[in-house]
């Protein structure tokens, strides 16, 4: 992957219209204005405008939700969700701002310290593992 630059400019934007079927992996700044049908990782800043739609987990430094996501999401630094937001899944970071009129259904942790994040996020990925280990073994 190429060298991660944290800036303030966007390196990668999924403009109004767009449509992405897979998941993504981009090294900074992404910016959705379209659909996503799949994960987003990146180690920078994602911002998901009021007008998109994600069905799929984000994992990145911090987010700011402003439309649709259908997954969980993960940011170590922060979350912010916009009175435009709806979430449908898990919220795991260290500090989180939740405007007024959010919607969001799922379990949320929030604390401000970096080891018992940690803690949290491991916890997280366990059982997700579990979770596709037991629908694996149910087919």
């Amino acid at each position: 992957m190429a060298d991660f630059i944290d800036d303030i400019s966007i390196n990668t934007i999924i403009g109004p219209g767009s449509f992405v079927n897979g998941s993504l992996s981009v090294p900074g700044f992404l910016r959705v204005d379209g659909d996503i049908n799949g994960d987003i990782k990146t180690p920078g800043r994602v911002i998901i405008a009021e007008n998109a739609r994600v069905r799929g987990n984000i994992h990145a430094k911090s987010i700011t939700i402003g439309g649709m996501v259908q997954g969980d999401v993960i940011a170590p630094e922060s979350v912010v969700v916009l009175s435009t937001g709806l979430i449908l899944g898990s919220i795991l970071t260290k500090k989180i701002r939740l405007d007024d009129d959010v919607f969001l259904h799922g379990y949320c942790f929030a604390v401000d310290n970096q080891a018992e994040f940690e803690k949290a996020e491991k916890e997280y990925k366990n059982r997700q593992g579990l979770a596709a280990s037991a629908l694996v073994h149910s087919r």
